[in-house]
């Protein structure tokens, strides 16, 4: 029997403030049971968010991130992977979705959060959460001096 995280919720601890989300079980069960999982059993802790594109979106969540060398950031995973669970849940700011390569069934670990407008990933990435509270560390964060490259 799978549990029921409907109103379930996790606060992003970052550099810059809380974020907290939400889920969207009824759309991407899957995507948000494997996020909890992670979540609970501290796989994020220490994470960073790798990949910064300002009006597009954040993207965190490699267990890399963990290390200094940043030529590995944005290559890692839990070790599996979860099937995609695309749905009619508008790419907006504030949305959570799940990164992948271009496997449509390759997403593990990685989310972003989007910053911006950004239909056009609409039905080719896993929404599965919305941020309820953080806009102002979204913010912060999407316009954080970066490397070249978004990293």
């Amino acid at each position: 029997m799978t549990e029921d995280l409907t109103g379930v919720r996790v606060r992003l601890e970052t550099t810059a403030g809380d974020m907290t989300l939400e889920f969207l079980s009824d759309v991407a069960p899957n995507h948000v049971a494997n996020f909890v999982k992670l979540s609970r059993d501290g796989f994020y802790d220490g994470t960073r968010f790798h990949r910064v594109i300002p009006g597009f979106m954040i993207q965190g969540g490699d267990p890399n991130t963990k290390e200094d060398d940043s030529r590995r950031w944005g290559t890692g995973g839990p070790g599996w992977t979860v099937d995609a669970e695309f749905n009619d849940v508008h790419h907006e700011r504030g949305v959570i979705s799940m990164a992948r390569s271009t496997d449509p069934n390759s997403a593990g670990s990685q989310f972003f959060v989007v910053h911006g407008e950004a239909g056009f990933l609409n039905g080719q990435y896993t929404t599965f959460g919305r941020l309820v509270d953080g806009f102002d560390g979204l913010a912060e964060l999407a316009g954080a001096p970066t490397k070249p490259g978004g990293a």
